[in-house]
């Protein structure tokens, strides 16, 4: 393997859900991470089980503030403080956090309002608290951007997303954290499968198929981070760091939704994130793959149940390599 492509497997980590009623306690869990060599971990909520068991794991983690304690976080400063004091101060530094994302695709939104007063309070907690090194984001879905965003350099956000989303990302970069984003290619073909070609979306076209002045995309991945740069650019210019919060495919459901297709997508993702984009290429793209397990209850029922690399069970869905 080469330079970049251990880059990639080094800048991935997995989306660990638990929206089912059948997963393994979360000691295998982390065991499963490490006997996979997956070394960063995205959680939705402070789970006091997760975080007892990823003590002295090493593995570097991503732990949400719940969409529902957003209003809580954002009118009541002394809520983040008791946030941090029952969440982090327990574990730290035997569990590695790396971020707090505050919120997950509530922009647009009723939820919107709340983020940046949440986030405000959360950096003052964490910066009297002496934590200063976890860093503070927001996570993001693709429909922030304004429609047609095409080609990649034409990216923007749309008046209603922007309404919050540009004070927002004005503080993330003014603390040097990165924008969380949710990226998936397969929802972009499932819902235009005249114009988007599935090889473009798996990162499997032999070509390329979109030209954008100099640059040029053999892929839907790259081309919809590359607009989500320029559009953060019309913001705050070119010094932000987006990470790619969740990524995947689901392996049945629903269209185009296959063991095959899945394990494509994601054993090229891992390949790929190495290399960076044409906007930015060399530079890895740290990335968080959805998800770790097949989730029973997520609703609705078909695709959204089936994005897992493993069974409840442990038993692969099929084989992905996360060593570099």
């Amino acid at each position: 393997m080469g330079s970049l492509e251990k880059a990639g497997a080094q800048s991935i980590g997995v989306c660990y859900g638990m929206l089912g009623n059948n997963l393994p306690p979360a000691r295998e869990v982390v065991d499963l991470y490490k006997s996979q060599n997956i070394q960063r971990m995205r959680i939705y909520g402070p789970d006091q089980a997760v975080l007892e068991a990823l003590r002295g794991s090493n593995i570097e983690l991503i732990v949400g503030v719940p969409n529902e304690e957003l209003r809580d976080m954002a009118t009541n400063p002394s809520y983040a403080h008791t946030w941090l004091d029952r969440h982090i101060r327990p574990y730290w530094p035997a569990v590695r956090f790396k971020y707090i994302a505050v919120g997950n695709e509530v922009i647009p939104g009723p939820n919107a309002q709340y983020i940046l007063n949440a986030l405000q309070n959360m950096y003052n907690a964490l910066d009297r608290a002496g934590f200063d090194q976890i860093k503070i984001s927001t996570a993001i879905h693709m429909g922030v951007l304004e429609k047609p965003s095409y080609p990649p350099s034409q990216g923007s956000f749309s008046a209603e997303a922007a309404q919050h989303l540009n004070s927002i990302i004005h503080f993330i970069n003014s603390r040097r954290a990165p924008l969380l984003a949710n990226v998936y290619t397969y929802f972009s073909y499932v819902d235009n499968p005249r114009d988007i070609a599935l090889p473009y979306a798996l990162f499997t076209s032999p070509s390329v198929v979109v030209y954008d002045g100099s640059l040029q995309y053999q892929n839907l991945f790259d081309a919809m981070v590359d607009t989500l740069h320029s559009a953060v650019e019309k913001v705050v210019g070119s010094n932000m760091e987006i990470v790619i919060s969740e990524s995947g495919w689901p392996s049945a459901g629903g269209f185009a939704a296959t063991i095959g297709n899945a394990q494509t997508y994601n054993a090229n993702l891992i390949r790929h994130v190495g290399r960076g984009t044409p906007k930015r290429p060399g530079k890895p793209i740290e990335t968080y793959i959805f998800a770790l397990f097949n989730e029973n209850e997520k609703q609705p029922p078909g695709i959204e149940r089936n994005f897992g690399l493993f069974y409840p069970s442990k038993q692969a869905v099929y084989n992905i390599n996360f060593t570099p």
